[in-house]
């Protein structure tokens, strides 16, 4: 409209290219076609009204933003079509992942149960890390792990751990012999998986695995290199520490009577924090780590899942929000 009432010799027409291009930041390939379309016809009327339509100079801008509409147009319909199958794509990712590491019941028995996992890779819901619960005779049995390494091969050998873990519920094995299981299980993978050739230095799996009893104040812990859980007893904090801690999983076969139960006292009231190494190595912008212990004995206290929001949002703030690694929490608090 501007240059219907400018001079003729000042020209404002090839202005209008700008439209279709700011256009197509923001609406999609149909929108930006539109008001390609109009720029056009604005460009046709600006030449009829200084009757100069038909001079080389208003066909030659006429014919430029036809070919710059319509190639902003098509780079838009490009740009639409990839993010479609992207969107695609990511819907069955994420369903995938979530059959993998399918969410934790919120109760099991006299257990209240909230979990968190962030995932270092931003394309993906999970990645090495590794959480699952499921019911024995007599008790609830967690397991919380860590694949060495990413991407992935992580989540599949993530995937071949949880499959062993929930596979051998329904035998009702002992706590050291699911562990023996899992550890067989790992080494049978890696050593098919890679075609008979393996560096264990490379290749294993840290894991604590839990039985909690239904008959009493007590549990049961096997803990194959892991970071010990964190009990909080009426305030105060305990680090579950083992005497003999057994070897992460797959470095070598082991059997049953090669893993130690390590029994503590788990009462009414008591809160159970099982987490991975990516919590407690996080880093803030000066290279401290987390302290988790610290944060976990500031906490004013509430649900399982009240203290997952506090360590989620604590730990963001602490790494600037950002995770380096792929960290993993699970809060278990034994309720009547």
């Amino acid at each position: 409209m501007t240059d219907l009432y400018a001079p003729a010799s000042v020209h404002l027409g090839p202005f209008l290219i700008a439209a279709p291009a700011i256009t197509a930041s923001f609406a999609g390939a149909g929108g930006t076609a539109a008001i390609g379309a109009l720029a056009v016809a604005a460009q046709v009327l600006i030449g009829v009204f200084h009757g100069g339509l038909m001079t080389a100079n208003h066909q030659a801008q006429i014919v430029a933003l036809i070919v710059i509409s319509g190639l902003v147009t098509s780079f838009r319909y490009v740009t639409d079509r990839h993010r479609r199958k992207l969107s695609q794509v990511r819907t069955v990712a994420v369903a995938a992942q979530e059959v993998l590491l399918r969410p934790l019941p919120e109760r099991i028995g006299e257990l209240r149960i909230a979990s968190l996992y962030l995932a270092a890779d931003e394309e993906a819901q999970i990645g090495g890390d590794l959480y699952a619960a499921v019911r024995t005779e007599g008790a609830a049995r967690l397991v919380i792990g860590d694949v060495r390494g990413k991407g992935m091969a992580a989540i599949g050998d993530a995937s071949v751990l949880i499959g062993a873990f929930r596979g051998s519920a329904y035998r009702n094995l002992s706590l050291p012999g699911i562990v023996a299981h899992m550890d067989n299980a790992m080494c049978w993978h890696w050593h098919h998986s890679a075609g008979g050739e393996r560096n264990v230095l490379e290749s294993f799996v840290t894991a604590v695995v839990l039985d909690v009893y239904d008959d009493g104040p007590v549990a049961g812990m096997v803990n194959c290199g892991h970071p010990p859980p964190l009990l909080l007893h009426r305030g105060e904090v305990a680090t579950l520490d083992v005497g003999d801690p057994a070897v992460p999983l797959g470095l070598e076969v082991l059997a049953e009577r090669d893993y130690r139960v390590e029994m503590f006292r788990f009462e009414y009231g008591d809160v159970l924090v099982l987490h991975t190494d990516g919590v407690v190595e996080a880093r803030d912008d000066s290279g401290a780590f987390y302290p988790l212990p610290e944060r976990l004995a500031a906490w004013k206290g509430g649900g399982p899942q009240a203290l997952v929001d506090y360590l989620h949002a604590d730990l963001l703030r602490h790494t600037g929000g950002v995770v380096n690694d792929d960290a993993a929490i699970v809060v278990i608090a034994r309720c009547a």
